[in-house]
C-alpha cells in the first residue's frame, strides 16, 4: 500500500500490530495501550517503532517516549473528531516531536491542509485512489494568516 509523505507518493513500510497479536520483524507500530503497558520489551525490538493513538488517548504520557518512537500514528474515529488536531500540534509545538505523524482512518481530504499545519507530514487514505487529490489539497491555499507548525 501507498501513502503520501512529505507530499510524495512512498509505499508504506510499516504493519500494525494489533494488541493481541505477536510481534513481527520490521518497522512495526502498536496501540497506545500496548506501548503503555510493553514499552519494555518493545524496546528491544529490531526495527523502528511507532504508536497509534486516538482521541482518547493523553499524549503528554509518551511524552518522555517520544525519542524512541520514530511514527505516531493518529487514528481519526470519523471526520467531525477534530482532537486529533491538538495531538499532532501538542507533538511537534510543545514536545518538538521530530518523527513522522501519520493521519489514518476517517479524516477527509479537505481536511489535510490543516492537518499539515499542526504538524502531520503523512497521510495514509483508505483508497489509493485519493492519493493525488490528498496532494492538490495540501497545495489549498497560498497564503497563511495565522502562524503553525509549518
Amino acid at each position: 500500500m501507498q501513502l503520501i509523505k512529505d507530499q510524495k507518493i512512498i509505499d508504506n513500510t510499516w504493519q500494525y500490530i494489533a494488541d493481541t497479536d505477536e510481534l513481527k520483524a520490521g518497522d512495526i507500530s502498536v496501540s497506545y495501550a500496548r506501548w503503555q503497558n510493553d514499552k519494555q520489551s518493545l524496546s528491544a525490538h529490531d526495527g523502528k517503532l511507532g504508536v497509534r493513538i486516538s482521541s482518547e488517548d493523553n499524549v503528554e504520557a509518551i511524552a518522555d517516549d517520544l525519542e524512541r518512537l520514530q511514527l505516531i500514528e493518529l487514528d481519526f474515529p470519523d471526520f467531525a473528531d477534530g482532537r486529533l488536531f491538538s495531538q499532532a500540534w501538542l507533538l511537534r509545538g510543545r514536545y518538538d516531536y521530530q518523527g513522522e505523524i501519520r493521519a489514518i482512518g476517517q479524516y477527509i481530504p479537505d481536511q489535510v491542509f490543516y492537518l499539515a499545519r499542526v504538524g502531520v507530514n503523512a497521510f495514509c487514505p483508505k483508497l489509493p485512489e485519493e492519493l493525488p487529490g490528498i496532494i492538490n489539497n495540501l497545495k489549498d491555499f497560498s497564503v497563511k494568516y495565522q502562524s503553525s507548525i509549518n
